[in-house]
């Protein structure tokens, strides 16, 4: 059995502090933008919808070349951080943080948006004739009706970093402690022809994903159930 060494703990540990990091950013700015797109119809809605969910469908590498662009040194943010005395954010952990949240904005924003659908406005209705006001509102009602997307949304978020690559890769590069994740360090040891270790690594991968799959559907069924009875 392959051991891991020093430097595939150090792509964990960045992993996984790169995931609770995104999720919870996500969490924060996810939710009230999914319950503003879940207030009703309008061209407006539509558009910011469509641009939350470009990242379902436009090419990582599309994504990670153009954030570059944006927070490198000759940037509009990279470049106006340099003028201020700062350092550009490409190959640092708060540029592919950035990546990461924009990357997975729709793994968090979707089912947010779906939950509150489901909810619809007459709970919070019959909330306000009773008195309760908006933050009553919030934790009385929206988040224990609405707790399954809320778990599912935070669960699919945290899975989606974990296997991220070509974002990371093109805005980060591969630095180790800094912007070597998992995901990249299984292509520099297969790139390196180190097919145990990129093995290794990889099916450790597999299963985690299996499970957070295993997770999700094992949630939506148990929510719908309860929702039916």
């Amino acid at each position: 059995m392959i051991e891991l060494t020093a430097q595939d703990w150090q792509a964990i540990q960045l992993t996984l502090k790169l995931c609770l990091y995104t999720t919870l950013i996500l969490l924060l700015l996810g939710t009230p933008l999914a319950w503003w797109l879940a207030q009703g119809q309008s061209r407006v809605r539509t558009a910011i919808q469509a641009v939350v969910a470009l990242p379902l469908v436009l090419p990582p590498t599309v994504l990670g070349f153009y954030l570059l662009l944006l927070l490198g040194p000759h940037g509009a943010v990279g470049g106006t951080l340099e003028q201020l005395g700062f350092h550009h954010l490409a190959f640092s952990f708060s540029g592919i943080l950035i990546g990461s949240v924009i990357y997975s904005l729709p793994f968090t924003v979707q089912p947010l948006l779906e939950s509150f659908r489901r909810m619809g406005p007459r709970p919070l209705e019959v909330a306000q004739t009773l008195g309760a006001g908006k933050l009553d509102q919030l934790f009385s009602v929206v988040l224990p009706l609405c707790r399954g997307g809320f778990i599912v949304a935070a669960t699919l978020t945290f899975a989606h970093t974990l296997g991220e690559f070509g974002v990371i890769l093109m805005l980060g590069g591969s630095i180790p402690g800094e912007t070597q994740v998992l995901s990249v360090l299984i292509y520099d040891h297969t790139e390196a022809m180190n097919y145990s270790q990129a093995h290794q690594l990889s099916l450790g991968l597999l299963i985690a994903a299996f499970v957070v799959l295993f997770i999700v559907y094992g949630l939506n069924k148990r929510f719908d159930r309860g929702q039916l009875t």
